[in-house]
C-alpha cells in the first residue's frame, strides 16, 4: 500500500461476543500520497476483554508459537509471516499487522480477488472447514446462511467474505500445536489488496477475532506477542505469539488500552545527540497518544515535534550535503556522503533517544529513523514524516528495526531490546528446535499437524551441486512476459545476491493466461559447484517466495526443482593439473638432460679431433700381409 492516508470506514460486522455498543471507526492521518512502496494499515477499534487480565501467568507455563517473518519494510511495505490453514495445510503469505483484528485470505470462490504469491484457499479440500452459520451475535449474508464480515477504505480498497472456522497450524518452530479458529475467506477485495503481493492479513490487534485474542480465550498461550524486524539491507526477522522471558536489558513502557485502543506507548521526550527537544510532553498525547503499529512503514510525527526533530537532525549533519529525495512527488529530507556501509551510519548521523514516562529510554540508531536513498549511492532520507495536522504521533516499523518488540498485554506494557533479528533465537539462547509441548489438557489435539517434516526443499547429506534448475508458474501471460526477459534473469540474481550472469533462462512456455519458465542458476566463475547450504537457501529463497519480482512480472510459483551434484571425479580427475605439470617438468628435466650430454660429448670430440703441429706421433705396428 502507499504511504498514503487509508481512512478507515470499515465497521467491524460481526462480534463473535455480543457488545453492548457497536465499534466506531477511528482515523489516522499520514497525509503523504503517491505509489511508494510502504504501508499503512487500518487501525481498528475493539472494546478491550478486561477478562484476559485476571489471567496471570508465568510465560513458561504455556507453550508458544514462534515463527518467521519474511520480505522487507521498505522493498515490500510490509512484513509477512507463514500461516498454514486446514486438513491439510495449505501455506499462506500474511502481513503482519497490530492495527488489525481479522485474519483473512483470499477464497477459491473469490472471482474478484487478485493474484497473490500463494494459491487461494480451497475449502472443499479441507476435511475441518466450517463456515460460521448466521445468527444472532453475527450479520448475515443476503441468503441468512453464514456470518460474514466487510472491510471498505476510503481509497476504494476493500475487503469482504464469510467468516469461518479451521484449524491454523504455525509452522516448525511452534510449540504450540494447531488449534482452531475464525478466520476471513474472501470473496472480494479491491484495489490495493488486490494488487499487494502478500495474499492477506494477519491480525494481531486487541478484538475479539484477533488470532491472539482467540488462543489467550482458549487458555492456550499467555496473553502476550512479539515481533523482531530485520535491520537495513536484511529484511526478514522473527515473530512469537505467546509469552517469553524478557531480556534482563530490555526497556518496558506502559501501554494503556483504556487510554487507546491501540497499541500505545507512555514517550515523554525525544533526545537528538543526548540533548532533549525543547517540547511540552504533552505534545506527545495528542489525540491516540503515541501509537506503535506493524502495519503502517515510517513514522509519522505531530508538526512541532516534527519541525524540532529535524532542526535538531539537520543541526549535528555538518559535513554531507543536503540532496533532492528520490521521487519529486515527495518533499523527502535527504543528504548524501555518508557512504554505503549501515554499519558506519553512527559516524555521520547522530543517535535518538526516546524517553518514556518510567525513566526507561530507548536508544535508535541511524537505521531506526533513515531510509536508503533510491538513486543516489551513499545517500539516505528521513523516515520520519509530519502527521498533516493529527496530533497523534504514529510509529510504525522503521522505528523498531533490529529491535525486538514485546507486546505484553497480560501486564499492559510494551518492551524493547535491541538485537539483531536475524539471529534472535540464538540471542535470546533459544533452541531453533524446540521439542513438541502437549496440547492443553482437558482438549482433544487437533486431527492435524504443522508440517513438522523437514521442508521437501532442503537437501540430504552434505552435496556439491553444480547447477540449480527451477520451474516457476508466473501469473503473467507469454506475450506480456517476453519483453522482460532480461529484466526478469536481473531481478532473480539480485534477490539471490549473486550475478545475473549466474542465471540462466533456458525455456518459456506459454500455460494459458500464465507462462511456465525453466531456469538454471550456476556457481560464480570462480567455483565448480555451490556447497549444500548455499544451494538450499537459493532453492528454500524460492520456495518460499523470498524472491520478489516487480509488478510487471506479477506473482509466481515454485512448481518443481532439481540439482545436479557435481560429478564425482577419480584422484587423477582431481588432480590433472599436477599430472600435467609433472608430465611437463619430466620433459623438461629430459630434456635438459639429452641437451647437457649431447653439449659434453661435443666438446669431448673437439678435443680428440685436435693436434698441435709438433705433436709426437706413436708408431704403428706393420701388420702381416
Amino acid at each position: 500500500m502507499a504511504r498514503a492516508l487509508l481512512i478507515e470506514l470499515f465497521t467491524l460486522t460481526i462480534l463473535l461476543i455480543i457488545q453492548s455498543s457497536p465499534s466506531t471507526s477511528l482515523l489516522l492521518r499520514p497525509p503523504h500520497g503517491g505509489s511508494r512502496q510502504s504501508m499503512l494499515l487500518p487501525l481498528f477499534l475493539s472494546p478491550p476483554n478486561p477478562r484476559r487480565h485476571l489471567q496471570r501467568s508465568d510465560p513458561q507455563t504455556h507453550p508458544n508459537a514462534r515463527m518467521g517473518l519474511y520480505d522487507d519494510l521498505l522493498r515490500n511495505g510490509y512484513y509477512t509471516t507463514r500461516l498454514w490453514i486446514g486438513t491439510p495445510p495449505q501455506m499462506f503469505a500474511l502481513i503482519v499487522d497490530t492495527g488489525s483484528t481479522v485474519t483473512y485470505v483470499p477464497c477459491s470462490t473469490c472471482e474478484q480477488c487478485g493474484r497473490h504469491q500463494d494459491p487461494k484457499f480451497e475449502p472443499e479440500l479441507s476435511s475441518t472447514y466450517q463456515p460460521l452459520q448466521c445468527n444472532l451475535d453475527c450479520n448475515c449474508d443476503s441468503e441468512k446462511v453464514h456470518c460474514v464480515y466487510d472491510r471498505q477504505y476510503a481509497e476504494m480498497s476493500s475487503s469482504s467474505g464469510v467468516l469461518a472456522e479451521d484449524v491454523l497450524s504455525f509452522g516448525n518452530l511452534s510449540e504450540l500445536q494447531p488449534q482452531r479458529a475464525v478466520f476471513g475467506c474472501e470473496n472480494q477485495e479491491t484495489g490495493d489488496l488486490y494488487s499487494q503481493r502478500a495474499d492477506g492479513i494477519m491480525g494481531l490487534g486487541r478484538g475479539d477475532l484477533s488470532i491472539v485474542d482467540q488462543l489467550v480465550e482458549k487458555g492456550l498461550i499467555n496473553d502476550s506477542f512479539s515481533l523482531c524486524y530485520g535491520g537495513m539491507d536484511i529484511g526478514g526477522g522473527a515473530m512469537v505469539l505467546g509469552g517469553i522471558s524478557p531480556p534482563i536489558d530490555m526497556v518496558f513502557t506502559q501501554s494503556d488500552p483504556v487510554r487507546s485502543p491501540y497499541y500505545n506507548i507512555d514517550l515523554k521526550e525525544i533526545h537528538v545527540a543526548g540533548k532533549p527537544l525543547m517540547l511540552n510532553p504533552i505534545v506527545f498525547d495528542g489525540r491516540h497518544g503515541t501509537v506503535l503499529d506493524s502495519g503502517t512503514t515510517y513514522a509519522y510525527f505531530p508538526e512541532p515535534v516534527f519541525i524540532a526533530f529535524k532542526d535538531a537532525i539537520m543541526k549535528e549533519l555538518n559535513s554531507i550535503q543536503k540532496i533532492q529525495g528520490p521521487d519529486p512527488n515527495f518533499n523527502d529530507i535527504c543528504f548524501s556522503g555518508a557512504g554505503s556501509d549501515v554499519s558506519e551510519l553512527s559516524k555521520t548521523f547522530p543517535v535518538v533517544d526516546m524517553v518514556f514516562g518510567n525513566g526507561q529510554k530507548l536508544s535508535l540508531s541511524p537505521e531506526n529513523y533513515l531510509f536508503r536513498h533510491s538513486k543516489v549511492r551513499g545517500a539516505y532520507c528521513l523516515g520520519i514524516f509530519q502527521n498533516g495536522k493529527d496530533p497523534t504521533t504514529l510509529l510504525g516499523g522503521i522505528i523498531v528495526r533490529n529491535t525486538l518488540v514485546m507486546y505484553d498485554r497480560e501486564h499492559s506494557k510494551i518492551g524493547f531490546w535491541k538485537t539483531n533479528c536475524s539471529e534472535l533465537w540464538e540471542r535470546l539462547q533459544i533452541s531453533g528446535a524446540p521439542p513438541q509441548m502437549p496440547a492443553a489438557p482437558d482438549r482433544e489435539p487437533p486431527p492435524t499437524t504443522a508440517p513438522t517434516q523437514v521442508p521437501d526443499h532442503v537437501l540430504p547429506g552434505e552435496l556439491q551441486i553444480k547447477q540449480i534448475t527451477c520451474d516457476m508458474l508466473l501469473n503473467v501471460s507469454y506475450p506480456n512476459l517476453k519483453p522482460h526477459i532480461t529484466e526478469l534473469a536481473e531481478f532473480i540474481a539480485n534477490d539471490l545476491g549473486i550475478n545475473s550472469s549466474q542465471v540462466r533462462l533456458m525455456n518459456f512456455t506459454p500455460n494459458g493466461n500464465d507462462s511456465l519458465i525453466r531456469l538454471a542458476i550456476f556457481p560464480a566463475g570462480s567455483s565448480d559447484y555451490f556447497s549444500n547450504a548455499t544451494a538450499n537457501s537459493i532453492i528454500a529463497q524460492f520456495a518460499e517466495h523470498h524472491v520478489q519480482l516487480s509488478g510487471t512480472l506479477g506473482s509466481y510459483q515454485l512448481v518443481g526443482w532439481n540439482i545436479e551434484p557435481l560429478e564425482k571425479r577419480t584422484w587423477w580427475q582431481q588432480n590433472y593439473l599436477v599430472e600435467f605439470l609433472a608430465v611437463v617438468a619430466t620433459i623438461i628435466i629430459g630434456l635438459s638432460a639429452f641437451g647437457m650430454w649431447f653439449i659434453w660429448r661435443h666438446r669431448q670430440q673437439m678435443l680428440n679431433a685436435y693436434k698441435p703441429v709438433n705433436a709426437a706421433v706413436p708408431e704403428q705396428e706393420l701388420q702381416p700381409i
